[in-house]
């Protein structure tokens, strides 16, 4: 499994009692103004969800969940299934929740870290340092005074939440341990790993109890019942193990799942074992007969985490997807889904009238939608692989795609009646992105083969190459007087090019990782470029230098636009989320500089 400020102000949080324990009580906000970094104005998406073990978690009172992903933690009423916060300054991708069991603390696995929370608040309390890989799994002692983390590093290590001092390091599993669980009366703790085996440890002596051998491929999820007696383990073999702990055996193996297992949870009065799988169900499991209750089907992508709600009447799943679930246990049925981006659509784009929307996906077609009537009205079986980048021309009448690594061309297409106009030909490896030049006579196009191409719309021939990037050309994009050219790379540069001399004009160099977008303001006078750095770059284009550095995004990156006003920048990455920034506060230098 592949390792997935606006100020505080905006987060205004207080809280009452809710069971007599915390609820948590915001201003109706929308979600979108949550924790905006410095800049930003508004985030469309809420990120990935993480991929530890629990990815989801319910607090003790069953009246929040949180959500660990790849921006921060997200906060829900689990009733009303409102966003309540975003907990946001990780370094990285959130894979693991947990809360205390008082519920006044949370701690999120982050990268090589472990953050700790203060619920009533919102403030962070503590970064637990230590481990030298990924954290994977989080879990608090019944009395809440350790916490338990599991780590890539091979090592599973226990902290004193009170003063976020390391315990002790128990070593032993010989791979990445992924999951890590404590018994209801704190004095055992169970921890998975890809070495396929569990292994059970006394807290208070720091050692190792037994090896639980059995499972064939690695251990993802293991969780304890309510009565500590016995353990529930989740595999890459698919199928979940039921063992006895006192008599550190097998009880039994439970019907297989179509796919991998990672994720498992009892219900807390231990009637039911919830298994979440790549084959994309939530699967209900009798305890005590041992035999399957129901299957919940709704997830169109991998389960990642599953988490029953206090009082067994809820279960959540998270999933690659990129949704959250919320499923009655009762009725067996769906109650909410929690959405930010579905599904891997490679490139979308507006025709200039904003009536119609292209999308070209790795299935390798471009559908066209009409915007207004939010439906399909035509389907291009565009490429022989997967379509790379889609582009209409200023007038609107015709669109250009550009195709993967079977079919290294570009496409124009009529818009009117859906028929291939030309095929151009020349690069030799996939196009990356595709741009007409404002006046519709010119289209440019990048590549992995390191070059530019510009071409004539009129007659489909090639008109020259642009070449001096030394890594895969990600992004292309004409100035609006069609005067130059601006393209990133994956050689962290970006390059600006004369259109009429067929030349380059300068390299601007900042970026520490691939540029994957480049972007001119409105008025010529700005360019963006974002990367895998996780930042954003605004130029001055007059000068070439930098102008300012964006950052929020927690992974990298991949596409930048600035609005038709100029007075804003969207920006899109693999984190999940798109962050809107004001432009009004960069002013930048003057631009009365010419090249």
């Amino acid at each position: 499994m592949k390792r997935t400020t606006q100020s505080i102000a905006v987060l205004c949080i207080a809280f009452t009692a809710y069971l007599g324990c915390v609820q948590l009580v915001v201003s109706q906000q929308d979600y979108t103004q949550l924790n905006l970094p410095d800049g930003a104005v508004a985030r469309l998406g809420k990120g990935k969800i993480g991929e530890g073990d629990p990815a989801v978690a319910f607090s003790p009172d069953g009246g929040i969940l949180a959500v660990a992903t790849s921006i921060g933690i997200w906060l829900y009423d689990a009733h009303t299934q409102e966003e309540l916060a975003l907990l946001t300054g990780h370094t990285g991708w959130v894979h693991s929740v947990s809360f205390s069991p008082d519920e006044e603390v949370l701690a999120g696995a982050n990268s090589r870290t472990v953050e700790l929370w203060s619920v009533s608040s919102g403030q962070q309390i503590a970064t637990l340092k230590g481990h030298v890989d990924v954290v994977t799994s989080v879990s608090f002692s019944p009395d809440g005074e350790i916490l338990a983390s599991a780590s890539g590093d091979r090592t599973v290590k226990l902290w004193s939440v009170s003063s976020g001092q390391e315990i002790a390091t128990l070593e032993g599993h010989t791979h990445e341990v992924y999951s890590v669980s404590l018994s209801p009366d704190g004095e055992m703790l169970a921890s998975g790993s890809l070495d396929e085996t569990v292994r059970l440890w006394s807290v208070s002596k720091r050692q190792e109890i037994a090896t639980l051998e059995g499972h064939t491929h690695e251990v993802y999820s293991v969780s304890f019942s309510p009565d500590g007696e016995m353990l529930a383990s989740a595999s890459l073999d698919e199928t979940v193990k039921l063992w006895s702990v006192s008599r550190r055996q097998e009880i039994a193996t439970l019907e297989k799942h179509t796919n991998w297992i990672t994720s498992v949870c009892f219900s807390p009065d231990g009637e039911v074992l919830a298994s979440g799988s790549h084959d994309g169900t939530v699967r209900l499991w009798s305890v005590s007969k041992q035999q399957k209750v129901a299957m919940l089907k709704g997830h169109t992508n991998w389960i990642i985490s599953v988490s029953f709600s206090p009082d067994s009447e809820m279960l959540s799943s998270g999933s690659e997807d990129r949704t959250v679930k919320l499923w009655s246990v009762s009725r067996r049925q769906e109650i909410a889904t929690l959405e930010g981006h579905t599904g891997w659509v490679s490139s979308v784009s507006f025709s200039p009238d904003g009536e119609t929307l292209a999308s070209g996906s790795h299935d390798s077609i471009v559908k066209l939608w009409s915007v207004s009537r939010r439906q399909e009205v035509a389907t291009l079986k565009a490429h022989a692989e997967s379509v790379t980048a889609v582009s209409f021309s200023p007038d609107g009448e015709m669109l250009a795609s550009g195709g993967g690594k079977h079919d290294s061309t570009v496409k124009l297409w009529s818009v009117s009646d859906g028929q291939k106009i030309a095929t151009l030909e020349g690069h030799t490896e996939p196009v990356t992105s595709v741009s007409f030049s404002p006046d519709g006579e010119m289209l440019a196009s990048g590549s992995s083969d390191y070059t530019v191409r510009l071409w004539s719309v009129s007659d489909g021939q090639e008109i020259a190459t642009l070449r001096g990037h030394t890594d895969i050309v990600t992004s292309v994009s004409f100035s609006p007087d069609g005067e130059m050219l601006a393209s990133g790379s994956g050689g962290k540069t970006v390059k600006l090019w004369s259109v009429s001399h067929r030349q380059e004009i300068a390299t601007l160099k900042g970026h520490i990782s691939f540029v994957n977008s480049v972007s001119f303001s409105p008025d010529g006078e700005m360019l963006a470029s974002a990367g895998d750095d996780k930042t954003v770059k605004l130029w001055s284009v007059a000068s070439g230098h930098e102008i300012a550095t964006l950052k929020g995004h927690t992974l990298g990156v991949k596409s930048v636009c600035f609005s038709p006003d100029a007075e804003m920048l969207a920006s899109g990455s693999l984190d999940g989320t798109v962050l809107l920034w004001d432009l009004k506060r960069f002013g930048g230098e003057s631009r009365s500089q010419k090249w």
